[in-house]
């Protein structure tokens, strides 16, 4: 049992760091030069607590470079390291300007608690400091025929350095000289002797779109440029039915009838008329024989001989007279010549 209460005081100084973080990011990397500023987030319960920054990896061997509880004021033009709290936010801010490859190292965002039994709440954080170059976007992106701008971040050793915008592929690259500036139709670069050179091109093209470098020195980093068409197709705003956002697309314009065209279709019409032509002259025939056919007598060369036209009306007028008498008086003629009329008994 005293083993046991013995172990319990020695784990106490560590039970807040582990239940009471400060969060923050782990690892920073910055060109030589440049600023870095780095927001340590703590607990609410430590918003009055006095918080610091040092140097190093363990807390017993770190270096204090700037607390809350600083008598001096601080003065942002001359101090390197400058520190602010926010208990609202629950946030301090550490910012360190002018960073040197020597600056590159462990540090720790701190919250004094100041008890004997319970230890500082502490997180490491590691900067590295680097020489070079770099870009703020690696990928840029503009519609044909705008402009896109790229910005190229070089270390403070590469200050008067001549600067370099190369297309990949080719190795052609375009030289800042003496000046610090180069400017054509397409591409204007401009050093501003503070860590920073920018490349503008302009009015661009779908063959400017692919991978270039930004340089200087014996350092480089790429960049990527990506070329959009440019719409094919405009659209107007309607205001009513549609809402202010919306828009309707122009339909294309009907095609325009050419001479070829007609000659094209005029053939296919003279085919149609000549079809047509042929149906109605078929038709007329068919109907002209139809008619002739009814009206036209059985026998015809009956109408042709007078005696035997006259046999024929005769029995016309027996079938329809009904008069069975009058059959003693018809005299039937038959067409040879050598026959007289005779009389039925």
């Amino acid at each position: 049992m005293p083993k046991l209460f013995i172990l319990t005081l020695s784990l106490l100084p560590w039970i807040p760091a582990f239940l009471c973080k400060i969060r923050t990011d782990g690892e920073h990397e910055v060109l030589e030069g440049e600023s870095l500023m780095i927001p340590c987030h703590y607990e609410p319960q430590y918003a009055g607590y006095v918080k610091y920054w040092c140097r190093g990896n363990m807390r017993d061997f770190c270096t204090s470079l700037v607390r809350s509880d600083d008598t001096h004021p601080p003065n942002p033009d001359e101090d390197k390291v400058s520190f602010s709290d926010d208990p609202v936010q629950q946030v301090f801010t550490v910012s360190m300007k002018n960073l040197k490859e020597a600056d590159s190292g462990w540090y720790m965002c701190g919250v004094e608690i100041g008890s004997v039994w319970s230890r500082d709440v502490i997180t490491s954080i590691h900067i590295k400091v680097v020489h070079g170059i770099s870009v703020v976007n690696s990928h840029v992106s503009g519609e044909e025929g705008s402009s896109v701008t790229v910005e190229c971040l070089y270390s403070e050793r590469y200050r008067e350095s001549e600067k370099k915008w190369c297309r990949s592929g080719n190795w052609t690259c375009l030289l800042t000289g003496t000046e610090g500036s180069y400017e054509d139709t397409s591409v204007t670069i401009s050093d501003d002797r503070t860590r920073t050179f920018t490349v503008t091109i302009k009015k661009l093209q779908l063959k400017d779109a692919g991978w270039y470098w930004c340089s200087s020195g014996h350092q480089k980093t790429s960049v990527y440029v990506q070329v959009t068409p440019r719409p094919s197709t405009t659209t107007v705003s309607m205001t009513s039915p549609l809402t202010p956002s919306q828009s309707v697309e122009h339909l294309p314009p009907p095609k325009s009838i050419t001479k070829e065209s007609w000659n094209s279709h005029s053939h296919i019409l003279e085919s149609l008329l000549v079809c047509a032509s042929l149906m109605l002259l078929v038709g007329m025939v068919i109907l002209a024989i139809k008619l002739w056919k009814q009206r036209s007598p059985r026998y015809p060369f009956l109408e042709q001989d007078p005696v035997l036209r006259q046999v024929r009306e005769e029995n016309a007028r027996i079938s329809y007279s009904g008069d069975v008498e009058d059959l003693e008086n018809v005299a039937v003629i038959f067409p040879n010549k050598g026959s007289q009329g005779i009389r039925l008994h």
